[in-house]
């Protein structure tokens, strides 16, 4: 961004396209690129006509050639700082005032990107720690007056950031383009609590932005499920669901990952939270098959790592989906509950659905669908782009 004229871009059709973003084919931006103008600048966008429509971000590498931030007035762009600062402060207060986050939590997501009409910027807060995470170049490019807008707004907090690894390829975004390291904070160690529950978190590393507050309510309502149950929660990262509920009253609780720090980190919370968790170094796929004659887990909880990344790898990461709901549903005795997602933005809810019904078929089993699950509300969507809606889950009872 430039106090200066922006430069300027024309639609290919006066129709303007929907959602906020705009790809290259509809694009008739060739003169940017002979000008010198760089790629993430804040550009000017008319139609066809040569009528103003708004401003946007423009990244001639990536195929989301515009990122919209504006459809406004011409003004409103004049004092880029401070028009950051204002769409921080209103996504800000929706959280503190509206939501009423801050009474049960320090961990929460403050910016939601096209969900918060910031397209390509996610801002978790974490404890004392502000998360910036980068999936456009054009917001990379802006790092200092975000963590000026965000230091406005949090004075007390310490503002990080991180590049979205899949934003580094498809953005074109360079390791030099954000300042990250020791210098800056990255992997701050910080302690967030949620719903009474402490955790040790590494701010700005790890998966995400170290933490995943999208699972908030879903935790509590599986702890509302787990009183007196044998509990199974696989692809536990740290332990969120196993932590919950153990503190409802489980009869016993297993958080099973892949990941030996992660794993570490569920061990910690679990002792300061003085709750009674045993952490499995184990792959999902072969905990459930070798769950046998005795006793089973009543509760499972199901919370794969991004099984599709694209339209390329979708019909495998569903089979990898189908294969593992599969199997914790025939792990399960009657009566019990498997709470299963996916936070694929790919994979849409009727697909994941669809996928689930098939799975408990192959299972043998029948089930009833007793809830349909999301992100919290701190993840909003807007009509126009579904895919900010990208975690879904569902609570299935088996037939006893």
């Amino acid at each position: 961004m430039s106090a200066d004229e922006p430069p300027q871009v024309r639609l290919r059709t006066d129709e303007l396209p929907r959602g906020p973003w705009v790809y290259g084919r509809q694009v008739q931006d060739r003169d940017l690129a002979h000008a010198g103008v760089a790629p993430g600048a804040l550009v000017e966008v008319s139609d066809h006509s040569g009528r103003f429509v708004g401003h946007a971000l423009w990244n001639p590498r990536s195929d989301i050639r515009l990122r919209w931030l504006s459809r406004g007035k011409r003004t409103d762009l004049r004092e880029p700082g401070r028009f950051l600062e204002a769409r921080l402060r209103a996504a800000y207060k929706l959280r503190a005032r509206t939501l009423g986050l801050e009474a049960v939590t320090d961990a929460y997501r403050i910016a939601h990107a096209e969900g918060d009409d910031l397209p390509g910027l996610i801002v978790d807060r974490l404890g004392e720690a502000l998360v910036c995470e980068y999936h456009s170049l054009g917001f990379a490019l802006q790092h200092e007056r975000i963590e000026a807008a965000l230091e406005a707004i949090l004075p007390d907090c310490v503002v990080l950031h991180r590049i979205a690894a899949s934003a580094r390829a498809a953005e074109g975004i360079d390791d030099d383009v954000v300042p990250i390291g020791p210098d800056r904070g990255a992997g701050m160690e910080v302690v967030v609590r949620e719903h009474g529950i402490e955790y040790a978190v590494l701010a700005g590393a790890g998966h995400k932005t170290g933490f995943f507050c999208d699972q908030r309510d879903n935790r509590r309502l599986v702890a509302e499920l787990a009183a007196g149950r044998d509990v199974l929660d696989l692809c536990c990262n740290t332990g969120g669901f196993a932590l919950h509920a153990a503190r409802a009253g489980a009869r016993r609780v297993r958080a099973v990952d892949l990941d030996e720090v992660a794993l570490e980190r569920a061990d910690d919370a679990a002792r300061r939270n003085g709750l009674d968790v045993e952490t499995i170094h184990a792959d999902a796929f072969d905990v459930l098959r070798g769950i046998g004659s005795g006793p089973r887990p009543e509760l499972i909880v199901l919370d794969p790592k991004k099984l599709v990344l694209g339209k390329s790898d979708l019909e495998r990461g569903l089979k990898t989906y189908s294969d593992m709901n599969t199997l914790a549903l025939g792990a399960l005795p009657p009566g019990g509950i498997l709470t299963t997602f996916s936070c694929s933005g790919a994979v849409d809810l009727p697909t994941f659905l669809g996928t689930l019904f098939a799975a408990a078929r192959r299972a043998q089993v029948g089930v009833r669908l007793l809830s349909i699950l999301g992100a919290a509300p701190d993840h909003p969507q807007r009509p126009d782009h579904p895919r900010s809606r990208y975690l879904k889950g569902a609570v299935l009872a088996v037939d006893p």
